[in-house]
């Protein structure tokens, strides 16, 4: 195996294929059939003769680079799955190839170091207190706990985990009774829904808020789903709320929200998934006012802090309800030992896990945390312009003005038309964007999270979308 030799084939590729990205040179996507890029690709013939190296390596790069969806060109606004700095990029690969699995501290003791350091700046962002580095400590005074995880869904799960076990301690072992419910908007996340059907609360069990015409929690309303519940005999395990929402990125009243679960005595869990990296903007961090007084959160390092995917984050205010949520039992692995660090296998699902922080530690400490900031804020601060130039034009609807760098907006046309655009510039290839459902309309809509997208190309999106109409569907 000629590591470096192959390595240096790898990266040449990759730098071609971002100057050819973020340039336009090739389509944002590009979608073969399956079959097709089986056959492309050589599949089968380099599995059967053990031949992926040297010039038939750099062949199947570039043929599988140019069948990629190119996240780094300028059109791409389809989805919340951030441009991964390349520092960051390089954590990812120095993780694959040392392959520490590190939530036991002997298998990765810098790789669990990191994520110990990225977990307590997290918690500091919050205004939660961060753990202490001598880990006799632990616990021994309040203080708040985390752990990276594989993605949002399971971070959410996770945090939904660790509210049920700390409404009722005897569920881990005993199973669920029939009595508990989660509060959630209807415009949650739909891991917040497969969460509650994996943990054994059920989906139909996830009472659903109610909301502003946009999708934002209505505090006011509140009380009616607690007496929902109160009226069915249920026991609430958590309620959830947004910031931001998935389809209109709106956050939701977090602070005013914090009072009524404080009053209630109810675990609140915010899905900081996309939005929660305002915490990281001194002007868009008020989106987040309150964020302190909830009692889990979730961040995803891989959307707006442009670490690879994935790296999702699980913050709790106070690290023993998670600490109790995992306690397993492996001779193996559990027995006295010297222990010069911290095992993450207790606050986590996953047994394996990768060395998540080092790609988040490197892309934040490649980029900087002011530069970080201006990234966060002019992608906001795009979101607004591309509002304000669709919301002029007068064959286009905007049903609401964006909080964070998510626009939903309707061309002048029925809800299948909607789709069929989206199709249309997905075959064309120079825009990717996606679409959503607000008040049983469909809407098209656009992340602005690409860091070369300007303003020009929101007004060609715009331009594109007219043409393709007139052209393909206005009879």
């Amino acid at each position: 195996m000629s590591f470096y030799k192959d390595g240096k084939k790898v990266l040449s590729n990759l730098d071609s294929y971002y100057k050819q990205s973020i340039n336009k040179e090739k389509k944002v996507i590009k979608q073969l059939t399956i079959s097709e890029l089986n056959e492309k690709l050589s599949l089968a013939a380099h599995l059967k003769n053990g031949d992926l190296s040297d010039e038939r390596l750099d062949s199947f790069i570039k043929k599988y680079l140019d069948n990629t969806t190119r996240l780094h060109h300028p059109g791409y606004f389809a989805h919340q799955v951030g441009i991964p700095h390349p520092t960051g990029a390089l954590g990812s690969l120095v993780d694959g190839f040392t392959n520490n699995a590190m939530a036991i501290y002997e298998m990765g003791p810098a790789a669990a170091a990191i994520e110990f350091f990225m977990v307590n700046y997290l918690l500091g962002k919050i205004g939660w207190k961060p753990m202490p580095t001598d880990i006799e400590k632990r616990l021994t005074f309040f203080h708040g706990g985390g752990v990276l995880t594989h993605g949002g869904s399971l971070a959410n799960m996770t945090a939904l985990l660790t509210a049920r076990n700390c409404l009722d301690s005897s569920i881990r072992e005993e199973g669920n009774p029939s009595d508990l419910v989660i509060l959630a908007p209807e415009t949650s996340h739909y891991s917040i829904a497969k969460a509650a059907g994996i943990i054994g609360i059920g989906e139909n069990n996830v009472i659903r808020l109610e909301t502003d015409p946009h999708g934002r929690v209505m505090v006011s309303k509140l009380n009616n789903a607690l007496q929902k519940a109160v009226d069915k005999g249920k026991r609430i395990v958590a309620l959830v709320a947004n910031a931001c929402s998935t389809g209109t990125g709106l956050y939701d009243p977090i602070d005013e929200i914090a009072d009524f679960c404080s009053e209630n005595g109810i675990w609140f869990h915010v899905d900081g998934a996309h939005g929660g990296s305002a915490l990281f903007s001194n002007k868009h961090k008020t989106y987040l006012h309150g964020i302190h007084r909830a009692d889990s959160m979730i961040i995803d390092a891989h959307k707006m802090l442009r670490t690879p995917t994935v790296c999702a984050a699980l913050l709790v205010k106070d690290a023993a309800a998670l600490d109790h949520t995992f306690e397993h039992k492996a001779s193996y692995l559990f027995h006295e030992k010297k222990q010069p660090g911290f095992d993450f296998i207790g606050q986590v699902i996953e047994c394996t896990k990768a060395g998540l922080g080092l790609r988040f530690y490197m892309t934040l400490a490649a980029i900087g945390e002011k530069k970080i900031e201006r990234y966060i804020d002019n992608a906001y601060a795009l979101t607004q312009q591309a509002f304000e130039h669709i919301n002029a034009q007068p064959d286009f609807e905007v049903p609401c003005k964006p909080e964070s760098n998510i626009l939903c907006f309707r061309f002048d046309a029925g809800d299948d038309v909607q789709i069929m655009l989206r199709d249309h510039l997905i075959e064309e290839g120079s825009f990717y964007i996606s679409c959503t459902e607000l008040n049983a309309r469909r809407y098209l809509r656009i992340v602005i999270i690409n860091p070369e997208s300007k303003l020009n190309d929101i007004k060609n999106l715009v331009t594109s979308i007219r043409q393709a109409f007139a052209t393909h569907f206005s009879k």
